[in-house]
């Protein structure tokens, strides 16, 4: 078996990161017997340096002709100030619109190891495992109308609408449901129904398809937006899966992210059409750029998560979350992650670390 994958670094650490993804992917497809073929692509902030535009047809349709895709962070300071129609992050929305992926899965899971690292008590977060299942194409981020209009007074006026359609909710909370009972059997579905008209219509439509469409052994509970933020600092732990909109989504899965101690740690995948896109959390970072102080494990777990949902490739990609616990547990961090007593490694040698235990294990 060949898998194409569309390989775009994007800008500050990007490529950094996805460099060290990339050669760990080559290493477990020989390992396991499939190949392939990588091609790579400029988006955002560099395909705006070279073409003027975050996301150019080429690349597009080198998406859309792929098998998955690898995406690395996009943005940065230097396009700050571009209208918002050409900013770098145009790019992110364009693929996820394009691509037809609706559902971002973002795996919180606290390896043991780091939980001293995290800013939370270890009692508070150690043993967190849940998922965020963000919805990716609807809501505020999308809804029309929307922009900056002058009034007649001279002053302005800005808006965004949040918008959802039953179709939409419908489709996330079937990725949430399935999700939960390949775990825990829990789904907290998150919203703001108290005030806000669309999520009343959230929480109505995500209570009927537990009701009716074969989701019993799967316990659903409502949780306002507010209450989940707290929640998520006072007690991680009560949560199994979460499927909430996109933009309360974007807010929690980053909240959720820093129980595990950074950001770096933490893997997505955006699922939903032919083609799914895997992407590490993280920004940018230009303040580190290119002095190799990177975390590339996100990258490298965003590869493992490729491996699992769209090449069926699950021993591989346990393989690498094992090698992935296995240096941790060995006390090798990079700057993010340090504490004292651990050994400090740059992103090309945590990247050399774990593909030397994924060489050496067994499988």
């Amino acid at each position: 078996m060949n898998y194409k994958i569309a390989v775009l670094p994007g800008d500050g650490i990007g490529p950094e990161v996805m460099g060290e993804g990339t050669q760990l992917l080559q290493q477990v497809a020989k390992l396991y017997g499939f190949g392939v073929e990588l091609e790579q692509g400029i988006v955002g902030g560099a395909s705006i340096d070279a073409h003027g535009k975050p996301l150019t047809d080429p690349v597009l349709n080198l998406t859309k002709q792929s098998d998955a895709v690898l995406l690395g962070a996009m943005g940065g300071p230097k396009w700050d100030g571009l209208d918002y129609s050409i900013r770098p992050e145009r790019a992110l929305l364009g693929l996820r619109q394009e691509l037809g992926l609706f559902a971002n899965l973002r795996p919180v899971k606290l390896f043991s190891a780091l939980a001293s690292a995290s800013t939370l008590k270890r009692e508070v977060v150690e043993g967190t495992d849940l998922l965020v299942v963000r919805e990716l194409t609807g809501g505020i981020y999308f809804g029309q109308p929307k922009g900056v209009t002058k009034l007649p007074d001279g002053t302005e006026r800005g808006v965004n609408t949040e918008v959802y359609t039953t179709p939409e909710i419908e489709r996330i909370a079937h990725v949430a449901f399935q999700a939960a009972l390949k775990r825990r059997k829990k789904v907290t579905s998150v919203d703001k129904a108290n005030v806000l008209e669309v999520t009343e219509l959230w929480r109505r439509v995500v209570t009927k398809i537990h009701k009716d469409e074969g989701y019993a052994g799967v316990q659903l509970e409502h949780m306002l937006v507010d209450n989940c933020a707290m929640q998520l600092i006072r007690n991680p732990k009560q949560f199994d899966v979460v499927v909430t909109t996109n933009m309360f989504g974007d807010i929690l899965s980053d909240e959720a992210a820093m129980l595990t101690g950074s950001i770096g740690m933490l893997p997505s995948a955006s699922l939903g059409g032919k083609v799914g896109m895997y992407e590490p959390v993280h920004g940018t970072a230009p303040d580190i750029m290119g002095q190799d102080k990177a975390n590339p494990l996100a990258t490298i777990l965003s590869v493992a998560m490729m491996l699992r949902h769209s090449f069926d490739q699950a021993a591989a990609a346990d393989r690498i979350d094992s090698a992935v616990e296995v240096v941790l547990n060995e006390g090798y961090r990079t700057a993010d992650i340090q504490e004292p007593g651990c050994k400090l490694v740059g992103c090309k040698e945590m990247g050399r670390l774990v593909r030397d235990k994924i060489e050496k294990a067994k499988g």
